[in-house]
């Protein structure tokens, strides 16, 4: 398990209190764990005397402020695309008198109540190139639709950038061996591909490419389909934790990964190969073709590649995964994927895309 889980008692008493101050008359019935059990979250199935059910997302990491400001977004973002296909496709939380998202806060913990999304079809473990396909356009115009909301969202004060000068100044720290079980060789690893990182989003201009509502984690565990003979639609989506307001470009890597020869896997490591798999280009080239990527985003891809590895496998690992696939992953990530990345070169991608 994470470090600290917080006592399971003193988690459900928040989830209890948090539907007391939700003010609804109807009582709790019953209560079931529905949390992986692999992060500080826990996440709840709330039954209803009435038979109907919420799900209660309780969580003490990180920050409130920064938790209320990512489910504002998130909650905008939802409402906004009412009237679209994707009404419906992503998990809405209850609101609050005003509206705004409902959360629960008792100056220690914090917890959101959700509606219970169905759960529909599950794409295979390894795809189909005709699946491949499917997806690309699927993701190609539910992309499309974040972007047409995006500029009514507003930015949030955590950003991939805040998060690597953050990250870079806790490996400058004289306590980070300590703090990330690293010795110096191995931070100065970590320190030179966030500073690397950093001069990318410089070099770039990433401050003023365009941002959307983005998911990150794709893998198949977090979303359902609904097919219609050969082909699907995606149909329901439930998890957040990595949510943010940056360029879709973010999404990508977990794309990879879902398209790849190797497909999802219990046990797993986050290499850079699936990038330049046949399979990521096929999707790529389908996605392309009915919502085109600039030169710079196909580029990019390597750049939010290094992101995630070194925000959330070295930076917040201990939080997301049990503590063994942490510290095998950390390994992995210092010693294998991040010295590798010198060598990524994602230009034959372009070729692709022509």
């Amino acid at each position: 398990m994470p470090e600290d889980v917080p006592d399971e008692a003193r988690l459900r008493k928040v989830m209890i209190d948090a539907w007391a101050g939700y003010g609804d008359p109807r009582r709790i019935r019953d209560v079931v764990e529905l949390s992986a059990m692999v992060s500080t979250n826990r996440v709840y199935r709330v039954i209803l005397d009435t038979g109907d059910t919420v799900v209660a997302k309780v969580s003490n990491y990180g920050s409130f402020f920064l938790f209320a400001e990512d489910h504002d977004r998130l909650h905008r973002a939802t409402r906004l695309l009412a009237g679209t296909r994707y009404e419906g496709f992503l998990a809405s939380m209850l609101s609050d008198s005003d509206g705004g998202p409902y959360i629960f806060y008792d100056g220690e913990y914090w917890a959101t109540l959700y509606e219970e999304v169905p759960i529909g079809d599950r794409l295979p473990k390894i795809l189909t190139e005709a699946q491949i396909d499917n997806l690309a356009v699927e993701m190609a115009e539910f992309h499309h639709a974040c972007h047409e909301v995006g500029t009514q969202i507003p930015p949030t004060s955590k950003t991939i950038k805040s998060d690597a000068i953050h990250l870079l100044e806790m490996v400058s720290d004289r306590h980070a061996s300590q703090q990330f079980g690293l010795d110096q060789s191995r931070l100065d690893i970590v320190r030179r591909h966030s500073h690397r990182f950093l001069m990318s989003l410089y070099e770039g201009g990433y401050d003023y490419w365009s941002k959307m509502p983005v998911l990150i984690d794709w893998n198949l565990g977090n979303f359902s389909i609904e097919f219609s003979g050969d082909r699907f639609r995606l149909f329901s989506r439930w998890d957040y934790d990595w949510f943010r307001v940056e360029s879709r470009v973010l999404d990508f890597y977990f794309l990879s990964r879902v398209s790849s020869r190797t497909g999802d896997r219990t046990r797993f490591t986050y290499g850079s190969h699936t990038m330049l798999e046949p399979r990521f280009r096929r999707f790529l080239k389908t996605y392309h073709q009915h919502y085109p990527l600039t030169e710079a985003e196909v580029l990019f891809m390597a750049e939010a590649y290094r992101f995630f590895l070194l925000n959330y496998v070295v930076r917040e690992g201990r939080h997301f995964f049990r503590h063994d696939i942490w510290r095998t992953l950390q390994h992995d990530v210092v010693d294998v994927h991040l010295p590798m990345l010198d060598q990524l070169d994602l230009r034959p991608l372009l070729d692709e895309l022509g």
